[in-house]
C-alpha cells in the first residue's frame, strides 16, 4: 500500500519510518522542495542543511526545525526511508585514488589520424 505525496509515492516501509520518526507529510514536502538533491548509490537523497535553511528564510519559509532531515527516494520517485543526521559528509562525492586517475590517462584508446 502506498500513500501519495505530490509526484512521489510513499512505500510501506517509508510510511512506517516517517510515522516512527514523527515527520508529517507536510514537512516531507518541504524537505523535497527545499532540500539539496544528491544522486548516490542508486538512490536520490534530499537533505536539508544549514544553507538550505538560510535560503528558505530568504523566501519567507521557516524550515529551521527540518535541518538535518534526509529523505531517501528511488530513481522512480518512491520515498524509501527518512532519517535525521545533521552531518552531510556522507553525501559528498568520494575522491578517487591517484593510481586510478593515472590508469585512466594512460590507457585511453588512441585516435586514428586522418
Amino acid at each position: 500500500m502506498r500513500e501519495q505525496l505530490a509526484e512521489y509515492a510513499v512505500t510501506k516501509h517509508g510510511a512506517a519510518r516517517l510515522f516512527a520518526r514523527g515527520l508529517p507529510l507536510t514537512q516531507v514536502q518541504h524537505v523535497l522542495e527545499f532540500g539539496r538533491e544528491v544522486h548516490t548509490r542508486g538512490a536520490v537523497i534530499h537533505a536539508v542543511g544549514r544553507k538550505e535553511v538560510e535560503y528558505a528564510k530568504l523566501l519567507a519559509a521557516d524550515i529551521s526545525d527540518l535541518e538535518g532531515w534526509h529523505i531517501v527516494c528511488s530513481r522512480q520517485g518512491d520515498i524509501i526511508t527518512a532519517y535525521r543526521n545533521r552531518s552531510l559528509r556522507g553525501l559528498r562525492p568520494q575522491r578517487r585514488s591517484r593510481s586510478y586517475r593515472y590508469l585512466q590517462k594512460r590507457w585511453q584508446p588512441m585516435r586514428a589520424s586522418l
